[in-house]
């Protein structure tokens, strides 16, 4: 069932229930208010034939005046007077019926009472004279204003109700269409969307509502999708290239050995060159292998406690051994005064693996000037700066510095992969951090590594 249909049903449905149980509701106090109007007629007429026969039993005149004036005729109306004797006894006579009988009882007993069968209602009270007689004085009457008043506010009620359940099911149409439009809206914004229009977004117009918070959450997944994309045809373009040399290469210079017989020396050489195209494949390989494994995939790793000063110098340990008498120069004065500060939670060796990156980096780009190292922290994160002096990044390649195997347009004379910043990006991202590089070129380049408490 489409959504709007149950829109329509759950809306029709519940305002139906509502309206049909607010006519019950009505004809029910209805039907009770026509019922105790009557009682009080019936009171009223009993009272008056109190007080016109009891009070003024000779004055027949007056009794007929009276009653054609002010007394309207009821239907089957008949007023009835029971003397009681001394023992407070009814004095029936034999004509009376036995329901008769038994009403009059209950009015000395309770001193008033009413009663109904059908729409044949009686009133009754005990009355004392002022000679200290007791009677029982009744009227009945048969009540037609109910049966005219029941047809007349049930055709009405049943009228409205259906005229009800007309205006809600068109209102529900309506505000159906309202609901869903958006919905329908954003349905056919997301056919547009395919692999060659992954700019494209979904225009929000929903912004307060939870609606606008999907369109918001889905343009997002856009940008990640987007972005990811792009990242994977650069991949792709990059790998092949990369690894399509060394072996093109390898192949050509294999069969130039075997295009005909050759010395010893030449073969050493060729060799030799195939060795060393082969060696850097194997190391491309395994960048890649290294950076598919440190993706952000969201799979488990060993999370432990830190202390990133430690992680620092053991990481300037591992480049002294890869660049001796490099300038590597640790900011003792950023260390914060409070050493819980320094304290964060990670993989070890992975923190260690982006942080060397970064200082290699530095290291080489600088021809091997001082690079300094500095921390700063805040409530929620501590980051790692590293600041060197070196040819900086022209700002038209700034934009692709994390595609694996892009360089820079200034590097062509420096050896390297390309592999170092997509693969220190990939470990922040598992530690829920960030990477921010600064940079200008010919001056040099800031990166920082911010590394949340809580990852």
């Amino acid at each position: 069932m489409k959504i709007r249909v149950r829109i329509i049903w759950l809306l029709s449905s519940t305002f139906a229930s509502l309206v049909l149980l607010f006519s019950a509701f009505v004809y029910i106090l209805s039907s009770n208010y026509i019922f105790n109007d009557f009682y009080d007629r019936l009171k009223t007429r009993t009272s008056t034939t109190i007080r016109i026969e009891l009070d003024h039993r000779g004055d027949k005149e007056f009794v007929k005046q009276f009653k054609q004036e002010y007394l309207e005729k009821l239907p089957l109306e008949k007023s009835v007077i029971v003397e009681l004797n001394k023992q407070g006894k009814p004095i029936i006579q034999n004509k009376a019926t036995k329901e008769e009988a038994n009403f009059i009882r209950k009015v000395v007993r309770n001193k008033s009472a009413q009663e109904r069968k059908g729409n044949l209602l009686k009133y009754g009270t005990l009355y004392v004279s002022k000679k200290g007689k007791r009677y029982v004085v009744y009227t009945s009457a048969r009540n037609m204003y109910y049966a005219k008043y029941k047809n007349y506010l049930g055709g009405l009620l049943i009228s409205m109700f259906f005229s009800a359940v007309f205006l809600i099911v068109m209102v529900s149409l309506w505000l159906s269409k309202r609901l869903i439009k958006p919905i329908s809206d954003l349905s056919s914004s997301i056919h547009k969307i395919g692999t060659e229009n992954l700019h494209f977004r979904i225009e929000n117009k929903q912004e307060s509502d939870e609606l606008g918070e999907l369109i918001r959450t889905m343009n997002n997944m856009l940008d990640r999708l987007e972005t990811s994309f792009e990242t994977q045809n650069n991949f792709i373009s990059n790998a092949s290239h990369e690894l399509n040399t060394p072996l093109t290469s390898i192949i050509g210079q294999a069969d130039l050995m075997l295009s005909k017989e050759r010395s010893v020396e030449d073969y050493k050489t060729a060799l030799n060159h195939i060795l060393e195209q082969a060696e850097k494949l194997n190391k491309k390989t395994k960048a890649l292998l290294f950076l598919a494994q440190t993706g952000f995939d969201g799979k488990k790793m060993t999370i432990e406690k830190l202390r990133m000063d430690e992680l620092i110098f053991e990481t300037m340990e591992t480049v002294n051994r890869i660049i001796p008498g490099n300038k590597i120069r640790f900011d003792f004065e950023s260390l914060p005064e409070n050493l819980d500060a320094l304290e964060i939670k990670g993989n070890s060796q992975l923190l260690q693996l982006a942080l060397s990156n970064v200082l290699l980096n530095a290291t080489k780009y600088s021809d091997n000037q001082v690079v300094r190292i500095y921390l700063t922290h805040t409530k929620e994160a501590i980051s790692v700066h590293v600041q060197d002096d070196g040819i900086g990044i022209p700002p038209q390649d700034l934009g692709h510095i994390y595609d694996p195997f892009f360089r820079a347009s200034n590097t062509t004379s420096f050896e390297g992969y390309g592999i170092g910043l997509p693969l220190t990006r990939n470990i922040m991202r598992q530690h829920k951090g960030k990477i921010i590089v600064h940079s200008e070129e010919g001056k040099g380049t800031l990166v920082s590594l911010v590394i949340p408490y809580k990852s």
